[in-house]
């Protein structure tokens, strides 16, 4: 991978949807967080910066246990913020390109391979699985052309590579981002989100195939 590409983590938000009283990153899949399942499939990454924000201490506990060489980045707002400010905050010292990468993302291990080999600017998408998705439009030749609450073609999941000087502020989400620089190249991956008890049994059985 380009020493030139940071990969952000954002675990800033409280999982409130879930309903299991404590951020995503922290969630067990098969008795490991799932920020100990993101680290250990991205320790081939040089440059990795964790938004932490709710259960802050926690966060930051949990990563020391398995990885030292990290940078802490607060989002104090967020309460009143989701990923979209978190990805600002973390990218605004970082490498050329930012790679964005949700807390509660679990990408299987060959596509994140394929993922941190892929050049310049991409959109990460996978087939329809969750109950609340944002829907990502594609054209003929697999780009992103938009993104829709209603229905598209496959399910934003993420991750997203941005060259830096394009992450804007927003209290909003990634793609309200990443929708001022459309289209972009899009890349097919086989990956999970956890935004419901559904999906959070979805993800169990997941990383059970790995």
């Amino acid at each position: 991978m380009s020493s030139a590409k940071s990969v952000i983590i954002s675990c800033a938000g409280i999982g409130s949807r879930l309903g299991l009283g404590q951020t995503k990153a922290l969630i067990k899949i098969n008795d490991r967080s799932i920020i100990a399942w993101q680290l250990e499939l991205l320790k081939e990454v040089e440059d990795i910066r964790i938004v932490v924000g709710y259960q802050a201490k926690d966060v930051v506990n949990e990563v020391l246990k398995y990885r030292k060489n990290v940078i802490f980045v607060y989002n104090h707002d967020y309460f009143n913020t989701k990923t979209g400010a978190s990805f600002y905050l973390g990218a605004r010292h970082a490498n050329e390109y930012v790679i964005e990468w949700d807390g509660d993302l679990l990408v299987h291990p060959d596509d994140i391979k394929k993922i941190l080999a892929e050049p310049g600017e991409f959109i990460a998408y996978a087939d329809i699985t969750s109950d609340e998705a944002v829907y990502v439009i594609t054209d003929a030749e697999g780009n992103v052309t938009g993104f829709s609450r209603q229905s598209g073609d496959y399910e934003w999941t993420g991750p997203a590579c941005l060259r830096r000087e394009k992450v804007k502020f927003t209290p909003g989400n990634v793609f309200e981002q990443i929708e001022p620089h459309l289209p972009i190249k899009g890349i097919k991956i086989r990956a999970f989100d956890i935004d419901t008890y559904d999906d959070y049994k979805r993800v169990t059985e997941f990383v059970k195939t790995w």
